[in-house]
């Protein structure tokens, strides 16, 4: 396994062995290219190469053909690592249609496949290739840990059990202080679990679930160069979008983007929440990223209801049915797409 270098030189992961994948594959799901998987991905040669067109494929909305990447990924796979990531990636689908119930299901197994996260033995008198393979081995499964402890959070939230969602980010935070110590590593888990730490603190404000987190330099969008802010929802959300910034993602970036908005409308930011949302419009039309284009404009018709945006979240969430992707709604009394 091996990590490839993106934007700021941070990798796009050491979960899989990317050095196998078709780059525009990796390009797409992970880089500066998620559009791409609207007009055509090149078929998957390898378990791997299906996961990374799941990825992709999700990013646009269309969600049965990535059912179906996703079941032969796991068909195939026999590395418990990436049949996590799979099941991982299912629950992250169903989470975007708001069957958080269901996607639980599927984070449990996902953490059933990598938990506990016992370092790999026999470390001592091995020759150096071993030894690389062995320590990227254990990067990847606490990697997919954090993936599947963070979808758990997620899904606790969309149950109404902020509580439990704290205690799973807690969880991961310390998996990620004792596991991948290096800021410079797991991007993509990093800016995740500031995504559902902001989450977490916009459902329970002033509970004091979630505390602000360390600065880590300049943020986008901050005058001055300040640090973010003391509310902690924004402040998680700003760290997101500075570690967004430096990631290879373009749709890491264009979500941590909304994220910000979505906080600075609970602050009452609304002139800055307005200009984020507008910039986010923007960049989900351009790159096809259908599932944000949906979530950008629910929020700017709550900031903004004479924009129109009612009717365009309303015509995103046709063409997702469309794809495959039912969102759940207030009518459905079980959590069962």
């Amino acid at each position: 396994m091996a990590a490839v270098a993106g934007r700021g030189g941070t990798g796009y992961s050491a979960a899989v062995p990317v050095l196998e994948v078709n780059p525009l594959l990796l390009d797409t799901a992970f880089g500066g290219a998620p559009g791409r998987a609207a007009t055509g991905l090149p078929a998957a040669r390898t378990t791997v190469e299906s996961w990374f067109r799941a990825v992709s494929l999700s990013g646009i909305g269309h969600y049965a053909a990535a059912r179906v990447e996703l079941r032969h990924a796991r068909a195939s796979a026999t590395d418990p690592v990436l049949r996590s990531l799979t099941y991982s990636l299912e629950g992250s689908l169903l989470r975007q249609l708001g069957w958080h119930a269901r996607a639980a299901v599927a984070d449990g197994r996902a953490a059933a496949l990598v938990l506990p996260a016992t370092p790999v033995p026999g470390r001592a008198g091995i020759d150096p290739t071993a030894r690389r393979v062995i320590l990227e081995t254990d990067i990847a499964r606490a990697e997919a840990v954090c993936d599947a402890l963070t979808g758990l959070a997620a899904d606790a939230l969309g149950t109404a059990r902020p509580e439990l969602a704290a205690r799973l980010l807690h969880r991961c935070r310390n998996h990620l202080g004792q596991h991948l110590p290096d800021p410079g590593t797991a991007w993509r888990q990093r800016i995740r679990l500031h995504w559902v730490s902001a989450e977490t603190a916009l459902c329970a404000p002033g509970a004091g679930l979630i505390a602000t987190p360390e600065p880590i330099g300049p943020v986008p969008g901050v005058a001055d160069g300040a640090s973010g802010s003391s509310d902690p929802a924004l402040a998680h959300a700003e760290t997101a979008l500075a570690l967004a910034e430096d990631s290879p993602s373009q749709r890491h970036r264009v979500k941590s983007r909304l994220l910000v908005a979505a906080a600075c409308a609970a602050t009452g930011d609304l002139d800055r929440s307005r200009a984020l949302a507008a910039e986010v419009a923007g960049e989900t039309a351009e790159f096809e990223l259908l599932p944000l284009r949906w979530a950008c404009a629910m929020l700017r018709s709550g900031i903004d209801p004479e924009s129109g945006a009612a009717a365009e979240a309303a015509e995103c969430a046709r063409l997702l049915a469309l794809r495959g992707g039912r969102l759940r709604s207030a009518s459905d009394t079980l959590d069962r797409p």
